[in-house]
């Protein structure tokens, strides 16, 4: 029997960042694994994360909206 993964699921925080929480499995534009902690990672959205790939909270500081 195949296994199935648990779903992942995708929260947009307004003038946040995405919020992923499941069974994430995160790779670079080349395929290379992109290492995080359990538990929700979150994604930057606002573009000025010193952290990049992930949300540094940058975005309080900003001017950056979104829905």
């Amino acid at each position: 029997m195949p296994q199935t993964r648990p779903s992942v699921t995708i929260t947009a925080y307004p003038d946040g960042p995405l919020v992923l929480r499941g069974d994430v499995d995160l790779r670079t534009v080349d395929g290379e694994p992109i290492p995080h902690r359990d538990g929700p990672v979150a994604l930057c959205r606002c573009g000025l994360s010193r952290i990049k790939p992930f949300c540094d909270s940058t975005h309080k500081r900003s001017s950056f909206r979104a829905d």
